[in-house]
């Protein structure tokens, strides 16, 4: 959505209800533009506009942003996610590549966010191609920090092991919610095996940092969330977000329950005495929001 001035933005796109009065944000339409044309001068999805973020106004006004890779067609049906289903079409890997190189110099980042849509369909889930643009960013950019968002690739260790190896500086993996949600939420996704990546990546590489996000509002209990919560501080993560989940279109899950501040407070309480490296709460907080940000906090 662009603004003709800076204004109010309303987040998401579609609300069935009234919508609290904190899902607003301000933008500033050339900026805006200016990082849109770049995305689509170089022909580069987003997860930021992809998934509707309610952040991608903040995020495009840092001039930064989510690359979305291996197409924008997703081979899953996650209820509360606005990509797109279906079976991807041909999609040219090396062109990606090459755009994200371009467009990475053009917006002048220094913490490159790589997440892709989740590829059942291809043998290792299109782990090779997230080692492929690892291995060139860093070959290009050395001072640009790179932190990836993969798929589970259907719990297929050898592909995990390809990103591990490629040693980007942050992997994150989304539990989403809890694990008594999956079959509704994450019905083709299986907790154990999310959270088995995550123990994965630091028994591998103890030198990664692990990062993982959880939505509110599906139907959980702030229970059910601590007990995740001590699971992911189990397997040594090192970073974890929480955020308000909101409907995108009228085609994902409702929203159960908005979160009140004095939740997330408690929420913001049981990290805190978890004790981990870094976290981040709030009603508008996704996974790659500040993203830059929280990789250098863990450095200082």
């Amino acid at each position: 959505m662009i603004l003709s001035s800076i204004s109010s933005l309303i987040i998401p796109g579609y609300m069935k209800d009234k919508h609290p009065a904190w899902i607003r944000v301000r933008v500033a339409p050339s900026k805006l533009e200016k990082i849109n044309s770049i995305i689509k001068q170089y022909q580069l999805n987003t997860v930021c506009n992809e998934a509707l973020c309610p952040n991608r106004g903040i995020c495009f006004m840092k001039k930064t942003a989510t690359f979305l890779i291996l197409g924008k067609t997703c081979t899953r049906a996650c209820a509360f996610c606005s990509i797109q289903k279906g079976v991807p079409p041909k999609f040219d890997f090396n062109q990606e590549i090459s755009n994200i190189i371009k467009a990475i110099k053009k917006l002048n980042l220094k913490h490159v966010v790589i997440t892709s849509v989740t590829r059942d369909d291809l043998n290792d889930g299109g782990a090779s191609h997230f080692v492929n643009i690892i291995t060139l960013v860093k070959k290009k950019y050395p001072q640009v920090s790179i932190e990836v968002l993969i798929p589970d690739f259907q719990g297929k260790i050898k592909s995990l092991l390809k990103v591990i190896n490629a040693q980007p500086h942050v992997i994150n993996h989304n539990l989403e919610t809890v694990p008594r949600l999956y079959n509704i939420i994450r019905p083709r996704a299986n907790f154990q095996t999310s959270l088995k990546l995550l123990k994965l990546v630091k028994k591998n590489n103890h030198h990664i940092a692990t990062k993982s996000g959880l939505m509110v509002g599906l139907g959980e209990t702030i229970n059910e969330l601590g007990q995740v919560f001590r699971k992911l501080k189990a397997v040594n993560c090192d970073i974890v977000t929480v955020g308000q989940y909101l409907q995108p279109t009228p085609n994902q899950t409702v929203v159960k329950k908005y979160y009140s501040d004095k939740e997330f407070a408690i929420i913001k309480k049981m990290l805190r005495e978890l004790n981990f490296r870094s976290f981040f709460v709030g009603p508008l907080v996704r996974s790659s929001f500040n993203a830059g940000y929280f990789f250098q906090k863990l450095n200082h």
